[in-house]
């Protein structure tokens, strides 16, 4: 579970805090659309970042945004019925203030 708090208040507006997370996925990762399935559940919640296939079988992902929809992206992808994740590194990396779209890299 990602630890943060998710939003402040700056004269009277709530400004949601975002965080930036870096995944690496192994397991039944490649080949069951999890890249795919990757960019469509993060639509409606506006995550950006970008997700791809390595050459070792593992699945990198990087994605940005309020912390408690990344959980439910990680949450989603992890309860799928064709995916099967093994073992999972996680590290936190520098926000993105230019970052606007979530990508499949290839």
């Amino acid at each position: 579970r990602i630890k943060m708090k998710s939003r402040r208040q700056f004269g009277g507006k709530t400004v949601w805090q975002r965080c930036v997370k870096g995944f690496i996925f192994q397991g039944l990762v490649q080949g069951v659309g999890f890249r795919y399935k990757a960019k469509y559940r993060q639509n409606p919640w506006g995550l950006t970042g970008w997700v791809r296939n390595e050459m070792d079988g593992t699945v990198t992902l990087e994605i940005q945004g309020r912390p408690q929809l990344v959980d439910k992206l990680l949450y989603g992808l992890s309860h799928d019925s064709f995916i099967r994740i093994d073992w999972m590194d996680t590290k936190d990396l520098p926000l993105e203030e230019d970052e606007k779209s979530f990508r499949v890299r290839m």
